[in-house]
């Protein structure tokens, strides 16, 4: 592990496969490989997120999702083994019910919109729902732990809520609002 990154074209993958952590090669197509993609595309996702003005409390939150994406990217890369510990799936929790405690009871559908940053949270929260059912898929296939599923089924979760914070922070003391669909069921019921 310790010369992991010292030589980054390796060309080792030319030939479709590329290497676990246990030093066994697979398919770049493989089930294995989608999950961890999945994954890490999640947290690059975040990091774009990061870059957008928000409570600094939430910076902070992101900033150890990220490192705890990269346990389960880790995770999934060695198979058999643990990273992502069930405590990190309690954190989410604790975190969904901090930050929807202050949100009002949504009464009808959002769209994925608003500002910049809640649709850079609801593209997180979809990829997040991607990847989760990329492990789903591999556990179906491989044994997996419980904790690698729960925390992305969690955290996409988590994602929607900060989505509704994200759309109404404002850096000049304004108030903002989720954006509603418009249905044309609850329009008529509605008149």
């Amino acid at each position: 592990m310790a010369n992991r990154l010292t030589q980054i074209a390796t060309r080792t993958g030319d030939n479709g496969t590329t290497g676990l952590g246990d030093n066994t090669r697979v398919s770049k197509n493989s089930l294995r490989v989608h999950a961890m993609g999945d994954v890490d595309e999640l947290n690059s996702h975040i990091g774009l997120l990061l870059c957008e003005p928000m409570p600094e409390g939430m910076r902070t939150l992101l900033v150890e999702i990220q490192h705890q994406l990269f346990n389960l990217g880790g995770e999934l890369s060695i198979p058999g083994y643990e990273l992502l510990k069930p405590e990190a799936v309690l954190a989410l929790d604790e975190a969904l019910a901090e930050h929807n405690a202050n949100l009002p009871r949504l009464q009808e559908f959002i769209l994925p919109a608003g500002t910049r940053a809640a649709s850079q949270a609801h593209v997180c929260r979809t990829v997040a729902r991607r990847a989760e059912r990329a492990v789903v898929a591999l556990g179906q296939q491989d044994p997996l732990k419980d904790t690698p599923r729960q925390y992305l089924n969690r955290l996409s979760d988590l994602m929607f809520v900060l989505a509704r914070v994200l759309n109404r922070y404002r850096t000049d003391g304004t108030v903002g609002d989720d954006v509603y669909w418009k249905s044309e069921r609850m329009a008529k019921n509605q008149d």
